[in-house]
């Protein structure tokens, strides 16, 4: 199992010493009932000091039992949190263009779903290991005492453990099908949760959604659910009235059969009756486990990046003077759009506003610029020097960026992830306006439930506070009141620019382009620069430009 694989990979030695705490309980409870039958059952006038032995060897059971169960517990529960840790620290190194395709909802699902599922899964494996080791152990037991009841007994067991796997491996079948049921109602529960102010608004739709989508992925879960379920109740049934029917068929051996005496066939039945927990248990662990395996493979498949134990120190380049796309093609894949090939060149200090309508590239440019996406072909120059991928992280960090779809953080980061300039924060949030709308103590904002407009404002705030080379703002004025959009092309872009910070800016304000020391334009995935009479028939008209 996967599971146990990994755990041995990692902890091995660990994982050593809580099987051998397994072992000496299991010995521990072997000899228990080898003390019952040699001195309570065989023995007809037992001594006094019987007694205090065998509750001194109960005590020592219980507490030998309890601390390999906390042992594996403990191991178990430190490996999810390793393992939780590492998921996360994957999802931050893989690129953007793989998050994207996997999607919100499938990650959610794997955070919560499958990492909740191994979490369970470990802590039902002690039930699983004691009751396969006090199983081997009873048996060598038991087999001293008479081989040819354990040979029946085995025999009737196996019978049990098979039927048992098969109702189980139904199981299984389930709860394949109750892990793809989990991504789809994650996907409803985004559509209502993200949608819900149009969903109030047109309430055909809301009704569309409920019964076509939610109500039929919902459907589906309960249905293998309970199919799940179902199998495993029967499992556990089974088990039990079959473990039950070993001891009838014992005390038949021994007084039909007459192949060995009441106290052996008492042994015996005795033995059944201790191994009946553990072996229940051990059935009853198995969906978890098999649930484990599920996730396991479910996070497999996400094709994350390899695990990485530290964040890899990344030092940009803070003297370079040029930023050059040469030849530069990019294609979503499984889709048909395309840009390319791109040829650009920034020069340091400049201010470039980029241009286009809808769909023709402009934010895809963007990412291939801040290498968040990497080109399919072409190459990425810094100075003459082409990105590669050692070279990638050093060369996102000349960017601060605020995207379409920006998320918002709490805390106000400085150059390098240390403390920001107070000074400089005191007065962006001056010019920003947002001086009586934050509550900020120790570079942590306290409300961020703001306007859109208000809440790319503090966006801005923290890009400036970096302290980056290069600022990108992809239509960041378009939620600005027309006074402050004046604001921003009059007085913040130049008040960047003399802060010697490179800036792109995506914008549709025709009115501010003369604002650019540069106009480029995006049309159906390609890049040109707009100049002279091309220029100033943008800026007259940037609608009619876009759409001729």
């Amino acid at each position: 199992m996967e599971l146990l694989r990994v755990v041995f990979k990692q902890y091995r030695w660990p994982f050593i010493g809580v099987i051998l705490l397994s072992l000496a309980s299991a010995a521990l409870g072997i000899g228990l009932i080898a003390f019952i039958n040699v001195k309570l059952i065989a023995t007809t006038h037992a001594s006094m000091s019987v007694l205090p032995q065998f509750l001194a060897l109960l005590l020592l059971l219980m507490a030998v039992t309890l601390g390999s169960q906390l042992a594996l517990t403990a191991l178990g529960h430190h490996f999810v949190y390793q393992l939780r840790g590492q998921f996360i620290k994957r999802i931050m190194d893989t690129d953007i263009e793989r998050i994207e395709q996997i999607g919100n909802a499938q990650l959610l699902a794997s955070l919560s779903s499958d990492i909740r599922n191994i979490t369970l899964a470990f802590v039902r494996l002690p039930e699983l290991l004691q009751g396969i080791i006090l199983t081997l152990g009873c048996a060598a037991y038991l087999g001293w005492l008479s081989p040819k009841m354990l040979l029946v007994t085995a025999l009737w067991l196996v019978v049990t453990i098979w039927v048992s796997f098969k109702l189980v491996a139904r199981v299984y079948h389930h709860l394949n099908h109750v892990r793809e049921a989990e991504d789809r109602l994650q996907k409803d529960y985004e559509t209502v949760i993200q949608g819900r102010k149009e969903l109030a608004l047109n309430r055909q739709r809301a009704q569309q959604i409920y019964h076509e989508e939610y109500q039929r992925d919902a459907t589906h879960y309960r249905q293998h659910v309970i199919g799940a379920d179902t199998y495993h109740l029967s499992a556990v049934n089974w088990s039990n009235i079959m473990m039950l029917g070993a001891i009838g068929m014992v005390f038949y051996m021994a007084n039909s059969l007459e192949w060995s005496d009441n106290g052996v066939a008492a042994t015996f039945s005795l033995t059944l009756l201790f191994l009946r927990t553990p072996l229940l248990q051990a059935v009853g662990a198995l969906p978890t486990l098999l649930s484990a395996q599920v996730a396991f493979r479910k996070l497999k498949t996400l094709r994350l990046a390899d695990y990485q134990v530290d964040f890899a120190p990344a030092t940009p380049d803070h003297q370079w003077q040029r930023l050059e796309l040469r030849d530069v093609c990019f294609a979503y894949e499984g889709q048909g759009f395309s840009i390319g090939p791109i040829n650009l060149t920034i020069n340091r200090g400049e201010r470039v506003f980029l241009i286009g309508g809808n769909g023709s590239g402009k934010s895809t440019l963007a990412m291939l610029l801040t290498g968040l996406y990497t080109p399919k072909s072409g190459q990425i120059l810094l100075d003459g020097v082409a990105i590669d991928a050692q070279s990638t992280e050093a060369y996102r960090q000349l960017f601060s960026a605020v995207f379409t779809d920006f998320h918002l953080f709490g805390k106000i980061l400085g150059p390098d992830g240390q403390q920001p300039d107070p000074m400089l924060v005191q007065d962006w949030l001056q010019q920003l306006k947002m001086v009586e709308k934050l509550d900020i103590d120790d570079s942590k904002i306290s409300n961020l439930q703001l306007s859109q407009g208000q809440r790319k404002r503090v966006a801005l705030l923290l890009a400036a506070a970096e302290g980056r080379d290069f600022l990108l703002l992809d239509e960041w004025a378009a939620d600005q009141d027309p006074q402050f959009r004046r604001t921003f092309y009059c007085d913040l872009l130049p008040r960047l620019s003399a802060m010697g910070k490179t800036v792109l800016a995506i914008s549709h304000d025709d009115r501010y382009f003369e604002q650019a020391d540069r106009l480029l334009e995006m049309r159906q995935g390609q890049l040109r620069e707009l100049t002279n009479e091309d220029r100033e028939v943008a800026s007259r008209d940037a609608v009619a430009a876009i759409n001729p």
